[in-house]
């Protein structure tokens, strides 16, 4: 039995990327050193030319994490920020994954570190829209197993709100709001929908992987996820918690009446 009830731990993927960082800069340097003789051999301007752009692209990461530390402390993510320091988590962190394998920290509680900062930085950034422009996407395994209707791709037409699962509600919840609402069975499908839609935020709900990945697969389109809940295992019979989905998507709609 498995249940994400865990609090994700914010400073957890901030320090396996600071030390992304850290290794990104000695191995720039590196380079650099190792290639200085030669290029001084082809044109003495070359190595300053080439410190230059390495020194560039470490300062504009460096901004990066200081927007995100500044996220996780609760200070306002300045807007020049914002653009290096998603480009930062793109770029470090299969690095993050990878240092965390080396010291034995499991993948999962980075994974969820990693979705916890996605989303506070979201949420700092005060995004608003209006519901046609939100989609709402979601794996097929919060579908009851048993369940003989096929609701991918058409939950609102398909789904009978028997309450067997949590689709009928978050159908409901769709009918209510406004917004795009779409079951998918994987990335492939789940891309086609973003560009099917074309919206201008997503909200996701799935397990650690595939938030992870699926928030880097839709950048730069701004994307908040919630965790699912997993009683009897991945990929079977799922939950979420609705009252979570339901204050994710009243903080983000135009003219929405947040709840506490």
């Amino acid at each position: 039995m498995e249940q994400n009830i865990d609090r994700p731990r914010k400073r957890l993927f901030v320090a396996l990327l600071s030390l992304s960082f850290c290794c990104m800069v000695l191995f720039a340097y590196t380079v650099w050193r190792i290639t200085y003789l030669g290029l001084m051999e082809i044109n003495g301007y070359l190595p300053l030319l080439l410190g230059v752009c390495v020194a560039a692209i470490v300062l504009l990461t460096g901004l990066g994490v200081v927007g995100m530390v500044g996220a996780i402390l609760g200070l306002p993510l300045l807007h020049a920020f914002q653009k290096q320091t998603y480009a930062l988590i793109n770029l470090l962190f299969p690095v993050a994954i990878m240092l965390g394998k080396i010291l034995g920290v499991d993948r999962r509680k980075i994974e969820r570190s990693f979705i916890a900062v996605s989303n506070q930085i979201f949420h700092q950034r005060h995004i608003k829209v209006p519901a046609d422009r939100l989609l709402v996407v979601t794996p097929h395994c919060l579908q009851r197993a048993a369940c003989p209707y096929k609701i991918t791709r058409d939950p609102m037409g398909n789904c009978r709100r028997c309450g067997g699962c949590d689709i009928g509600a978050l159908v409901s919840l769709a009918e209510e709001l406004g917004f795009h609402f779409f079951v998918v069975t994987g990335g492939t499908l789940a891309r086609q929908t973003v560009k099917k839609i074309r919206p201008k935020v997503v909200l996701a709900i799935a397990c650690e992987r595939d938030l992870t990945s699926g928030i880097q697969d839709v950048y730069p389109l701004p994307a908040v996820g919630v965790l699912n809940i997993r009683p009897n295992g991945p990929c079977y019979n799922t939950h979420v918690d609705i009252g979570q989905v339901r204050r994710e998507i009243l903080a983000i709609l135009t003219d929405a009446k947040e709840e506490n």
